[in-house]
């Protein structure tokens, strides 16, 4: 059974009411929830789900389940497991997936800034990178903190738009990451706007408006291969 992805139409909620549905050896499968499971570069979330007897089951990590649209929500080792049909109330940690947020939302204007093709990325709490196809003599940190934290600095809002696989295939050139291509054969995509700035394809979690980043600075730029040259990023407040 799928499980309502919440966090797909508010990012912001930090707690919300859920009914188990399996308990799994691996984890445990909710028929709604907030957490974001481990997807695109982006860590899955961690948390409590709270028992109505006020026990707190620890959540450690958030993975896809193994059949398509189920999320599972794995405990911490030695942690109790609930029941089947029992209710639970969610809550995520909400500073960290604000920091995930605010960096993943930083690294679609880094793609914007550094105009070439990305070939990799990842996302930690407290720091981010892409990779991209490009000789490193053409990477600057100083421009590229320069020219992202002007971005930022204009307060854009950010917007979740929906097309058709029909409308992605018709228009590749949405796809800028080489190495992981936007998820098709569910009927639509799901892609950040970030108006007069940027328009991609992307299922993550992003901020609502790109003033919250607060501002990022380049800590690293290094060789990782003939096709991959990596920008470190951290936030700067």
């Amino acid at each position: 059974m799928n499980t309502e992805l919440l966090f797909r139409d508010d990012a912001y909620l930090r707690t919300a009411a859920a009914r188990v549905l399996e308990v799994h050896e691996r984890g445990i499968e909710l028929d709604r929830t907030i957490f974001y499971p481990l997807g695109g570069g982006q860590p899955g979330d961690s948390g409590v789900l709270v028992r109505e007897d006020g026990e707190r089951i620890a959540i450690a990590d958030t993975r896809k389940g193994e059949t398509p649209g189920s999320v599972l929500h794995i405990p911490a080792a030695g942690t109790s497991r609930p029941e089947p049909g029992e209710r639970l109330m969610l809550e995520i940690d909400w500073a960290r997936r604000y920091s995930l947020m605010r960096l993943h939302t930083a690294l679609h204007l880094l793609s914007c800034v550094v105009v070439a093709p990305v070939s990799g990325g990842n996302i930690a709490p407290d720091k981010g990178r892409l990779d991209f196809d490009i000789d490193i003599t053409l990477l600057d940190a100083e421009r590229i903190t320069r020219e992202t934290n002007a971005l930022i600095g204009s307060g854009v809002a950010t917007e979740t738009v929906w097309i058709s696989d029909e409308e992605l295939e018709a228009q590749p050139d949405l796809v800028k990451t080489m190495s992981v291509q936007p998820p098709r054969g569910v009927g639509r995509v799901r892609l950040l706007k970030i108006p007069g700035i940027d328009l991609q394809p992307c299922g993550g979690t992003h901020v609502g408006n790109i003033a919250e980043i607060g501002g990022i600075r380049v800590t690293r730029i290094r060789n990782e291969g003939k096709r991959n040259k990596r920008v470190e990023i951290v936030l700067a407040c």
